[in-house]
């Protein structure tokens, strides 16, 4: 049986008629997801509990994250040729209970080695789900029930990052590090039942496995697993100084090479590249920074709270609710005006308002409080769900259904790598940026100043009571410093993004006009 004749009866009942069977199966499908997503970050706020609950190094530590980010961004992309070959109702069967038993063993690993090795299989495992849900949005449900679906899915795949290391330092504070891992075995088995049970939306399609491309899967693992080392080690070791980011990206780059020529020449290629539709690429694109936005951010509001205005994480988890609320309300007035706008009208939208609420944080200080980036949070929040809901439809809307499967996993891998991407551009900047502040500032301080020696002066006096006032007043002003320049480099980062996604308004003009949310396409689903 071929991929096309599995795809079309697949849409053809759904146009007629609501199957709530097909309703439930997809709501645990969208929880599956929502617990991958969510794993990408929840462990980031606690990587000390954990380093100091497995004796493990600070170099050894980060691994717990790397480690699922490298197999969570092969098994993306390769998702959708396990979902025609063995059928989505298998797949996520499967992933469901790796998942859930990955993160059980988490919780008992007893040294960094075990824990790294279950990382890893928990990522690669759970990787499989995400695109299987942004598929069976457009394979089953008729255009009249994407209405609904379409926020549900945007929602999850952007509030599930936002909130990760929120509820990640929560979990670690109230309970323990373990629970970040236990949180996910109740529903993880509820999933599980679920999917199996009710998940009927194709059939396998074992023909798929003959001359399977062996040379293809495996340049793809070189390629993104080597890709997103260079990505998250690269900051933290100055990139090209280290022999070992080097030899990563140059092996990187030669699987790149390989993947791509075996995707255009294989009879029955891993990833078929070959999709001929540009609003589908151009989707991509956007999909790309907008997972630089969404990530990155994720990232640098906690590094600002935590770093700068000295917030716990609880606290942290407080300010950003705001975001995440949002997020929840917008959800289904996105949905709503998906119906009635041009999508490209609200591509722009959104883009643009992200931009405004990164551009707002630029003129940031170290007293900044809740109130202060209230506005820029909401700002975020709605933007995230104006940009998310019209960007599933352009980039997966007008693709034949059989096409569907495969296009999502790469939808899903390019907002994946934007993300590393911007996570590794947004450490590396402020590395650099902070040093040349703090450069700046110390020429701006110098003791020659009449300014500066007042200031000591005030400090050594509030000091007095020390055995040396004016070493600890030095040391207080020097730390001083160092916050100030890293505020400074902050505002930098807020600034870069505000531009890049001020630029991306510009390019919704080389989108062809999508179809509305609900209303048929020329794809006939």
């Amino acid at each position: 049986m071929s991929a096309a004749a599995i795809g079309a009866p697949a849409a053809a009942p759904a146009r007629d008629a609501i199957d709530k069977r097909r309703v439930l199966a997809f709501f645990g499908m969208v929880l599956g997801m929502f617990m991958s997503i969510l794993d990408i970050q929840i462990v980031s706020a606690s990587l000390s509990e954990i380093q100091a609950g497995l004796a493990a190094g600070a170099d050894e530590v980060t691994w717990v994250q790397t480690s699922y980010l490298i197999a969570e961004v092969v098994m993306i992309p390769l998702s959708g040729f396990l979902a025609r070959t063995f059928s989505t109702r298998t797949l996520f069967t499967v992933c469901a209970a790796g998942f859930t038993l990955m993160s059980f063993l988490c919780a008992q690993a007893t040294s960094i080695e075990q824990m790294i090795v279950f990382r890893a299989l928990q990522g690669f495992i759970g990787g499989g789900m995400i695109p299987s849900v942004f598929s069976a949005a457009f394979t089953i449900f008729p255009p009249k029930v994407r209405i609904v679906v379409q926020p549900i899915i945007g929602l999850v795949a952007t509030l599930a990052p936002t909130i990760g290391p929120t509820a990640g330092g929560y979990l670690t504070e109230i309970f323990s590090w373990h629970w970040l891992f236990l949180i996910n075995v109740a529903p993880g088995i509820l999933v599980t039942v679920m999917a199996w049970s009710l998940i009927d939306f194709d059939e396998p399609d074992y023909s798929l496995l003959d001359n399977f491309d062996w040379t293809g899967l495996i340049s793809m693992s070189v390629f993104l697993g080597a890709l997103e080392y260079v990505l998250e080690e690269g900051p933290s070791k100055n990139w090209f100084d280290e022999n070992i980011i080097v030899y990563s990206a140059l092996a990187s780059a030669v699987g790149a090479l390989v993947f791509f020529w075996r995707s255009y020449v294989s009879t029955n290629p891993v990833v078929d590249l070959k999709i001929r539709n540009g609003s589908f690429w151009t989707g991509c694109i956007f999909s790309f920074v907008l997972g630089i936005g969404l990530y990155g951010l994720t990232y640098v509001y906690p590094v600002y709270l935590a770093r700068v205005r000295g917030d716990t994480a609880l606290q942290i988890g407080e300010t950003l609710f705001v975001t995440g609320l949002t997020q929840f309300l917008t959800a289904p007035v996105a949905g709503r005006l998906a119906m009635r706008v041009d999508g490209r009208i609200l591509l722009a939208l959104g883009f643009g308002l992200f931009a405004f609420s990164s551009w707002m944080m630029t003129g940031m200080t170290k007293d900044w409080d809740f109130w202060n980036i209230f506005a820029p949070q909401i700002l975020r929040g709605a933007s995230l769900m104006l940009c998310m809901v019209p960007l599933n439809a352009v980039a997966l809307g007008s693709l034949r259904p059989q096409d569907v499967k495969n296009a999502s996993g790469v939808f899903n891998l390019t907002r994946n790598l934007g993300g590393a991407v911007g996570l590794a551009i947004i450490n590396t900047m402020i590395n650099r940026r902070w040093d040349l502040h703090l450069q700046q500032l110390r020429e701006q301080v110098n003791w020659g100043s009449q300014t500066a020696l007042e200031w000591l002066n005030k400090m050594t006096g509030a000091f007095a009571s020390l055995p040396d006032p004016q070493l600890a007043a030095t040391r207080q002003i020097a730390n001083y410093v160092r916050r100030e320049a890293l505020v400074m480099a902050l505002a930098d980062v807020f600034m870069l993004i505000a531009v890049m996604f001020a630029a991306m308004i510009f390019m919704t003009l080389f989108i062809r006009k999508p179809a509305l949310l609900g209303a048929e396409t020329s794809s006939g689903h």
